[in-house]
């Protein structure tokens, strides 16, 4: 007959395997956290962007003349982060009544940066033609599947005498305003 084992090695086995547990388990749970981290950031901002400011009221002309404003922010990259770099362009104008208009500066079509041509706005990469208000100027001919997208203007802050837009890209080629992640 062989002789049980005596209950302090079991005891010692037991408390070696909840010891080995406690210590796996601390940096698993520290790694996930920091894997995850992008995910959690990106869940928490709610999806709007934070308004970015473009300037003075006063950059803006009078006559309705849209003005461009080169777009630098911050851009986090899954755990890298790049400070101040160019994400895109809006144009700004003021319309006859005094209120503000932006839009973002690409076409909706294939996203090519669009130019101020006359009376109105134009891609050069297919010839969408857009007016002043961001509306295409022949909705059967053009092929972008969507007027300019307009952008949020801070109402508080232009009240004060300053220029800031909620920047947001949206997907190209699609006939809804769709943001881009």
């Amino acid at each position: 007959m062989e002789p049980s084992p005596p209950r302090r090695s079991f005891l010692i086995q037991a408390a070696t395997a909840c010891i080995s547990v406690c210590v796996g388990i601390i940096p698993f749970a520290s790694g996930l956290v920091v894997w995850l981290d992008p995910l959690l950031r990106r869940r928490t901002t709610g999806g709007k962007p934070p308004p970015l400011r473009l300037g003075a009221i006063g950059l803006l002309p009078e006559d309705g003349t849209p003005q461009m404003f080169p777009i630098k922010a911050d851009r986090v990259d899954a755990w890298t982060k790049y400070s101040k770099l160019p994400i895109g362009a809006v144009y700004v104008r003021r319309k006859p009544d005094g209120e503000v208009q932006a839009f973002n500066a690409t076409c909706p079509h294939l996203g090519c940066f669009v130019n101020v041509a006359g009376d109105g706005f134009r891609c050069p990469c297919h010839d969408s033609r857009f007016k002043l208000d961001g509306e295409r100027v022949n909705p059967e001919s053009c092929p972008s599947p969507r007027n300019l997208d307009e952008l949020e203007v801070d109402q508080e802050k232009l009240a004060k005498g300053e220029l800031w837009v909620r920047y947001q890209a949206f997907e190209s080629g699609k006939s809804e305003k769709i943001p881009k992640a």
